[in-house]
């Protein structure tokens, strides 16, 4: 009877405890998107050239005086969301589209945290003409109910988000983000070694140490290609083009056309192009040219905006990972031309439109310490757009150059990436499974 009793009261005690559980992990979840996530200052992929490495703030952190908090609750919840939605890769408006053919265009957009360019982007991509056809895929390295509202707006043809897990939010106190123990930015290698930082042995080719914030965007952008290429369920068998994009671009209402035309004269009369260009950073006037495209090597200052590859050219780039994720250079687009003339088994060639497909809306950010004005550049695209927008739609594309394809080398290394964890991270990603 005692046996019996105690029986009982062990299966209570159990029943308890697994509602106790249960309510606790119920208010996490119902939680979890009220608590606005913390600021980190926007991050975005260099254009200017350096000669005396990046410019940033001193970092006057003194890594022995700190002690390394714990993580908090919100970080872990934002790692549980972010590991679950990589996990699962929920589509959205796939019923709404569900005729989307095979190996059509898939967009990729880098976001940090500029909601009010983001916004402006989605609204270039609600005009385009053929969108419907297109998966959208949103790869964040910032959780943000903001920007989920933003991304929750798009009706208009498949999305999908995907989160760069090993953001600064996620790791705010410890690498990859900023350990109380990592050494000063500007303090010289002997003074470092004598104050026993985590990363003293590992300037890079300026005397700097890393900061985290510059770092992150070259980390984002590798592992978004190979998590987009190699662990996007829906891309398993994707042999079409992908198109790399940023928050603060601004596409044509006729790109996906423009798009189209460039894939069919690639296999007609350039086999041999890596990469398809939506255009460069100069807003060339439409008239004469907007059914025109040009065959050059591939140079970062001025392609990197907009481009599109297919499978082949990402299996080509991934084989340069040790040389891309070593390169001393926090752009990965610097790192991109390094890789052309060093790694890469031929110069890249790139067939680029001569009339815009694409503009840079952001005029602030890292390197743009101005304020932003987001409707100010709108208006001016938009005044581009309408004044040509007789020019928009070509019935077909027009080759009109070709240039002897000789690889570009980079002037000069911008520094910035010289510590082995950035290395033995950026490397990892191919590796994960």
């Amino acid at each position: 009877m005692r046996f019996r009793i105690y029986k009982r009261k062990v299966f209570i005690l159990t029943l308890v405890v697994l509602a106790c559980a249960f309510a606790v992990w119920s208010s996490g979840r119902q939680k979890k998107t009220e608590i606005p996530p913390r600021e980190v200052e926007p991050v975005r992929s260099s254009r200017v050239q350096a000669t005396t490495g990046p410019k940033r703030k001193d970092n006057e952190t003194q890594p022995e005086k700190v002690a390394k908090p714990d993580v908090d609750n919100m970080t872990l919840v934002y790692r549980g969301i972010i590991f679950q939605l990589n996990f699962d890769q929920p589509i959205r408006n796939e019923e709404k589209f569900k005729t989307r053919q095979k190996d059509e265009p898939v967009v990729v957009v880098q976001v940090h945290n500029r909601p009010e360019y983001l916004k402006l982007l989605v609204e270039s991509l609600r005009q385009a003409k053929g969108i419907e056809n297109v998966l959208l895929i949103f790869s964040h390295d910032y959780w943000s109910p903001e920007i989920n509202q933003v991304v929750a707006s798009v009706d208009f043809c498949q999305v999908l988000q995907i989160f760069f897990p090993f953001s600064i939010q996620l790791y705010p106190h410890e690498f990859p983000g900023n350990d109380p123990k990592d050494c000063p930015r500007d303090i010289p290698k002997k003074d470092a070694l004598k104050l026993g930082c985590i990363n003293a042995e590992y300037p890079d080719s300026f005397g700097h140490y890393r900061e985290a914030k510059f770092s992150q965007t070259k980390h984002h952008w590798w592992w978004k290609l190979h998590f987009v290429w190699e662990k996007v369920k829906a891309l398993k068998d994707h042999n079409g083009v992908v198109l790399l994009i940023e928050e603060d671009h601004f596409l044509s209402p006729d790109f996906y056309h423009f798009l189209k035309l460039q894939e069919s004269l690639k296999k007609e009369q350039c086999p041999e192009c890596d990469i398809l260009s939506l255009g460069a950073y100069s807003h060339a006037g439409y008239s004469s040219k907007a059914n025109k495209v040009e065959v050059k090597a591939w140079k970062s200052t001025e392609h990197n905006m907009g481009m599109a590859m297919y499978r082949e050219t990402y299996e080509k780039l991934i084989q340069c990972t040790d040389v891309f994720c070593t390169y001393d250079d926090y752009n990965w687009d610097w790192s991109l031309q390094y890789l052309t003339v060093t790694c890469l088994p031929a110069f890249w060639k790139v067939m680029v439109s001569e009339a815009p497909r694409i503009f840079h809306a952001g005029d602030c950010g890292m390197h743009h310490k101005k304020a932003c004005m987001p409707s100010s550049q709108k208006s001016k695209i938009e005044g581009i757009l309408q004044s040509s927008s007789s020019q928009l739609f070509p019935k077909s594309l027009l080759m009109s150059k070709r240039v002897p394809a000789g690889g570009v080398s980079p002037h000069v290394k911008n520094g910035g990436w010289g510590d082995i964890r950035d290395h033995e991270l950026c490397k990892s990603y191919r590796r994960l499974q």
